[in-house]
Order: C-alpha cells, then sequence, then structure tokens
C-alpha cells in the first residue's frame, strides 16, 4: 500500500506518517509512544498491542520488505521471532516511508537472559537457508548515507570516514572460522525479549543478510568486554548457549573497530536533533582518535 508526497523525518514527522499508515490500515492510532528513534522510528501503538516500526527514508523499503518476507520465512518455521499484524498488506509505504505493524510482545520490555540469546542464535544459524535470496553482508554500506545527513563538525566527519577505509581495507584480509549462512545482521540483548509468556524471541528482522557467521556474535562479547553491559557470567553464559567465543578468533578486534564505528555512525544521525546524542558522539569519537576506554559509552 502506498501514499506519495515527501517530508522532512523527524520524531514529529514519524508520528504523522504513522497515525496515516494507521488509518491505511484500519488500525486504532490512539495510545502511541515513542519507543526509539534511529534508522527506524519504533512506537507502541494501543498500549503495545502493537508495535510499528517507521522506516527514516525511502531507501530503507527495499530491506523492509525483506524482512516482511524474513518475518514470513521463520514463522513457517516456527522459530521464535516477531511477527506481523496480518490485519493489514505490509509494508505501507507513506510519504516514501515504509511502515510495518507487528504483535506485541508484553506489556514492557522483558530482555532474554545471555544463555537464552546463545541458544536462539545458534538455532537461528542451524535453520536451513531461506527460499529466497538474501543480500550479502556489507559493514560499511550505511555508513558513507549515515555521515552526509549528519550533523557533526567536519573533523569528526573526517576522521570517521577516513576510519572507514582503513577497516574496509582490514576486513578484506580476514579469515573467518565460521562457515558463513544467513544472519540476524542486529543481534544484541535488546533485539531478544520474552513475550507475554516469558519465552525468548527474536525482533528487528530489517538486517538479514548472508555472511560470516562471526558478525552476529560481535555485539554481545563487545556488550562484555567493551563497554561492561554484561558481566564476565553473562558473557560465559552466552558462549555455552550457542558454543562458540568470538573473542578468541583472530579477527575479533577488526570486527569490534568496525561494530564500534557503526555505532557511532547510527548515532550521529540524531545529534541534530538530540543534544544528548551529541555529546555521546563527540566522546565516543574522542575515545576512537585517543584509544582510550570505551567504558564511559552510554546506551542508546
Amino acid at each position: 500500500m502506498t501514499t506519495t508526497e515527501r517530508t522532512e523525518f523527524d520524531a514529529d514527522a514519524a508520528g504523522a506518517i504513522l497515525r496515516k499508515a494507521c488509518e491505511v490500515a484500519d488500525l486504532d492510532p490512539d495510545g502511541i509512544e515513542m519507543l526509539r528513534f534511529g534508522d527506524h522510528a519504533v512506537f507502541r501503538v494501543d498500549g503495545g498491542r502493537i508495535v510499528s516500526r517507521v522506516g527514516r527514508s525511502p531507501d530503507r523499503l527495499p530491506s523492509v520488505r525483506r524482512e516482511v518476507a524474513v518475518a514470513e520465512w521463520l514463522a513457517s518455521e516456527g522459530y521464535p521471532a516477531a511477527r506481523l499484524v496480518t490485519a493489514a498488506e505490509q509494508p505501507v509505504v507513506i510519504q516514501g516511508h515504509p511502515v510495518t505493524f507487528w504483535e506485541g510482545l508484553s506489556d514492557g520490555d522483558s530482555y532474554a537472559s545471555t544463555r537464552e540469546m546463545g541458544a536462539l542464535l545458534r538455532r537461528l544459524h542451524d535453520l536451513e537457508p531461506p527460499p529466497f535470496s538474501l543480500p550479502s553482508l556489507e559493514p560499511f554500506d550505511r555508513v558513507a548515507q549515515r555521515l552526509k545527513r549528519a550533523v557533526i563538525p567536519d573533523a569528526t566527519r573526517a576522521f570517521l570516514q577516513s576510519m572507514a577505509e582503513d577497516l574496509a581495507a582490514e576486513y578484506g584480509r580476514l579469515r573467518f572460522e565460521l562457515p558463513a549462512g544467513h544472519l540476524h545482521g542486529d543481534f544484541n540483548v535488546g533485539n531478544v525479549l520474552h513475550d507475554a509468556a516469558g519465552l525468548p524471541t527474536v525482533i528487528d528482522l530489517d538486517g538479514f543478510v548472508t555472511g560470516p557467521r562471526e558478525w552476529d556474535l560481535m555485539q554481545t562479547a563487545m556488550y562484555y568486554d567493551s563497554f561492561g553491559w554484561h558481566t564476565e557470567a553473562e558473557y560465559a553464559d552466552f558462549v555455552a548457549g550457542y558454543g562458540f567465543d568470538v573473542r578468541e578468533w583472530s579477527g575479533y578486534t577488526v570486527l569490534r573497530s568496525i561494530r564500534e564505528l557503526l555505532m557511532v555512525t547510527w548515532l550521529s544521525q540524531n545529534v541534530s536533533t538530540n543534544p544528548r546524542a551529541a555529546e555521546e558522539v563527540e566522546k565516543r569519537v574522542q575515545s576512537l582518535r585517543s584509544g582510550g576506554s570505551r567504558r564511559d559509552w552510554a546506551p542508546f
């Protein structure tokens, strides 16, 4: 479903787009609450019964269509992942922005344990490939676009661009230990929630690609040893659940640097509307420049 006309994308615009999408999908637009704002604006609708994702720009449409196909595939496999609301053909496209509607999991965010995460990721990687093609992992494909739209100092932009070029060369020389296959693409504790019955469920399916399985293991490892967001015991549980410790692989530090770059460029998109984000980006860039600790990076 598509309506045309373009608009600047911020929190207010995203809310207006969502309300129009609700009208098209014949869903009740009352009780909208924003959860987060990044590549998508994510909202609770109807007290959390539905969660909606509004794409930042029209270039998100191919990945959102892929997300819908992935959700349908995982449902057919009985894999515990986010389920689409079936009342509407999806995605709904409003002013070029793709909008999707998902079944809410519970009244609030209840995160899975790291052991549950590891087991679910192993189960995901062990599935037979989907009956449609997935794009190859391209770690740097959004960096240039994010930096172009980011309202950041020129020196910061130049530093991040140079860092991306250096890391792209290093990435091309990596030798991976695990077999390649389908990936979630953004597997971390924020994307594995308990449903209303307390069962762990994987969400945010728009990043599915094919590539090295090490990519899906990176964020949990980093959240432990770079940021201290997981304890040693929690990380050990994740490794036990999955069966492989990515930190022992020789290319770990390169992928860690790439992930850190992506975390900074993702956040840089919001600096014009969020003073906290602007301060956090500069703090993170300073630690990248100096090689200092990442322990004071704040979650967003």
